[in-house]
This record gives C-alpha cells, structure tokens and sequence, in this order.
C-alpha cells in the first residue's frame, strides 16, 4: 500500500474515532451535571497541586474553607494535592460539603482524602471539569499557582467579561503573588495596548485574609441584594 493510500485509511480511522468521542464527551456533561444538581450553593478555589502542608497558603486555604463552610456553601476543588487538598479538608473539618472534580492525568491524580466519598467526581476532559467549575460556583477563590490556575483563573473573567456567566466574585488570595501580575494587566493590557477596560479590574480583588473572602462573598449574596444563588446562568 502507498503511503498515500496508508495515510487515507489512518485518517478516516481517526474520524470514526473522533465520532464515537462526542458520545464520552456527553455522558460526562450528563454525569457531572446529575451529580452537581443536588450540591446546593458552593465555591471553587483554585490553587497549585505542589503547595505543600507546610505551606503558608495550604494553612490559609484550609481556614477559608472551614469559614466558607461554616457559612454554609460547599466547597469545590480539582480533587488532587496541594491547594485542591487543602480546600477539601477545610470543608471536611467544618463538616462541609467537600466536593472533588478529578481529572485523569499522565501521572495518575487521584481523589484526596478529604472528599466525600460520594462527591469525588472524575473527568476525562479539562473542558468538561471547567464547565462543572463555572456554572456550580457562587465565587471563585484563587489561591497562588501555576499554569493550570492561571488558565482557570482567566476562563473565569473571559467568561464574566463577554457576559457568558453570572458576574460572580472572584477573589485573588496573596498580595505578593498577584499584585506584580495585575500590575502588568494595569500597564500593559490596559495602559499601554488598551485591550480591556478599566471597569474589567474591577472583576479581581487581591486579598490576604479569610475574613475578607467572606465579607466580599458574603455581601454579594446578603439579603438586599439582587444576586442569586443558582447555577451561574448562561452554562
């Protein structure tokens, strides 16, 4: 067989591949939805899988989550080490709901120890777990990271900013980790290329303390308000 011939047939196997992807991509929509359906009120934080215990920001997210919990919202993480874990085992001291998304990995991630064994959810697919994050979250907490957190944390604001979804807090912890970068935004993005606008940062406080987080979150949703808590509502 030419090699022509050779990559015809590889391509077409590929696209019989690709249609039978559609139908995994929609059962986990249709699983994760079910499963998030009955969770209530929650909030995502974000953060690095390499902070360690020892940590001061896996202490700091620890004590947000109990007080996050200890108001009543369920906490929802990545579901692996680090941050993720320190998210889950605040909720889980606070009695909370202490949700997971886990995402399947070269190097096999599995559930922390501090999720409800009934809300350890798995995913194949990144944008399937984010469409979980997004619409199931009343507020986003966004703990220091890497790459991973920094692609949650600008989907989140894309999502706000084209009116995609509900304009819900997000909450930057750690002054010396965000402050240089939202400098930059300030600067550059805005000042210099005028690519967003001036209203667009006010999108993302930077914090350093629980109470804090609470207060923002707590007065998005107090009894005057107008804000909901739903499913964010265009997802």
């Amino acid at each position: 067989m030419s090699d022509k011939k050779k990559g015809a047939k590889q391509w077409s196997e590929i696209k019989g591949e690709n249609s039978w992807t559609m139908f995994k991509v929609i059962a986990e929509f249709v699983d994760g939805f079910e499963k998030m359906n009955r969770m209530g009120p929650c909030i995502s934080i974000f953060g690095s899988a390499r902070t360690k215990p020892d940590n001061k920001y896996y202490q700091l997210t620890v004590d947000i989550a109990q007080r996050l919990s200890s108001e009543g919202f369920g906490v929802i993480s990545g579901g692996g080490p680090g941050i993720m874990e320190a998210a889950n085992k605040g909720a889980y001291l606070e009695n909370g709901l202490s949700i997971g998304l886990n995402i399947e990995l070269p190097f096999e991630q599995s559930g922390n120890q501090y999720i409800d064994p009934d809300k350890n959810i798995d995913h194949r697919y990144f944008f399937v777990r984010k469409v979980m994050f997004v619409k199931y979250s009343q507020a986003f907490v966004v703990m220091p990271g890497g790459f991973g957190t920094l692609d949650e944390l600008f989907e989140t604001l894309t999502l706000i900013q084209t009116d995609k979804i509900s304009n819900v807090p997000i909450i930057l912890v750690g002054k010396e980790f965000w402050t240089g970068l939202i400098d930059w935004v300030k600067t550059t993005v805005l000042g210099e290329f005028g690519n967003i606008a001036a209203k667009d940062l006010e999108l993302i406080p930077i914090v350093d303390s629980p109470e804090e987080i609470v207060k923002i979150i707590t007065d998005y949703y107090s009894d005057q308000s107008e804000n909901k808590l739903e499913p964010n509502y265009q997802l």
